[in-house]
């Protein structure tokens, strides 16, 4: 396979909510599947916003700017919506929630780029400061380190060869975990797309909205979904259903995140019914169409209890 995956890309579908207050982990805490009350400054943490029947909403890279101010990156597509359903918690918090997407650049780094700029690899969900730049390291894909850099619209970008954002598009499917945007948006709890699995959610935490489903789909082994990784030849986007060979009657599955690959046709990450994922003979649209090949993601999974 082609890797493509070097350089830095500039990411304007991404957006960023400021918190900022004396209470505001101590709020984030309390609304997201992750903790935020012990989030340090050298952490960053992935994290989803759930409703009251633990469906995602939306999920975010987050991390903190200093000890009362938080920054979540996120979709774009969903961040005035997500921005409203956070306020309408905030009652008598001390803490403000904005829309900063227009005061930060976000870029992605991979390959060369990481390490130049960060001098070596660091944690996966670590956060390095550099000047006013946060570094934000991520999953690899394809074996490929890296990262989000977020920054003042005021600094320079930073430094090394130009990626185009469909390179980084498909290493953020190859890392196999998917964020919220908007065709998927109440689509899944966080199980369907193995945050369990990749530090995202947070088990040992107090009460957040939809925390009593997220838990007892862990704890009572009613796991179902996961998310796998996929090919197909044919063209494939957030919120197409996935169906099983000669059965046309119900979907299976749902496409979560996908890009174009470099080596030709289609990756996703497909959340979808282990039993089907294990039978094979899947289709995209309907069970006649396009032929899906499924893999493991390339992660272990936590088993539900």
């Amino acid at each position: 396979m082609q890797i493509k995956l070097n350089g830095v890309a500039a990411l304007t579908g991404l957006g960023v909510i400021r918190a900022v207050g004396v209470d505001a982990a101590q709020f984030l805490h309390g609304q997201l599947t992750q903790d935020f009350s012990l989030l340090s400054l050298t952490e960053s943490r992935l994290a989803a916003f759930c409703s009251a029947k633990g469906r995602m909403l939306a999920s975010f890279h987050g991390f903190k700017r200093s000890q009362t101010e938080i920054l979540l990156i996120c979709s774009r597509d969903i961040l005035p919506a997500t921005l409203k359903n956070l306020s309408r918690f905030v009652l008598r918090a001390k803490v403000s929630l904005s829309d900063a997407s227009n005061d930060y650049a976000v870029f992605g780094l991979a390959g060369d780029a990481v390490s130049a700029i960060t001098g070596g690899p660091h944690p996966v969900w670590s956060k390095l400061d550099r000047g006013h730049a946060s570094v934000v390291f991520l999953y690899p894909a394809e074996g490929v380190p890296r990262a989000l850099w977020l920054a003042p619209v005021t600094d320079p970008a930073p430094a090394g060869s130009v990626m185009s954002p469909s390179d980084w598009s498909w290493g953020e499917v190859r890392s196999g975990i998917a964020m919220i945007t908007l065709p998927v948006v109440e689509a899944f709890v966080p199980q369907m797309l193995n945050y369990e699995s990749v530090g995202g959610v947070n088990f040992k935490k107090g009460c957040y909205p939809g925390q009593e489903v997220v838990a007892r789909s862990q704890f009572r082994g009613t796991l179902k979904r996961r998310a796998f990784a996929a090919h197909s030849d044919a063209p494939m986007t957030a919120g197409d259903e996935v169906f099983q060979d000669a059965d046309d009657s119900q979907p299976c599955g749902t496409v979560a995140q996908a890009a174009a690959a470099p080596s030709g046709g289609f990756d996703a990450i497909v959340s979808m019914q282990i039993a089907a994922a294990e039978s094979g003979a899947l289709h995209l649209g309907a069970a006649n169409g396009p032929a899906l090949v499924v893999a493991p993601p390339p992660y272990p999974l936590l088993a539900d209890i």
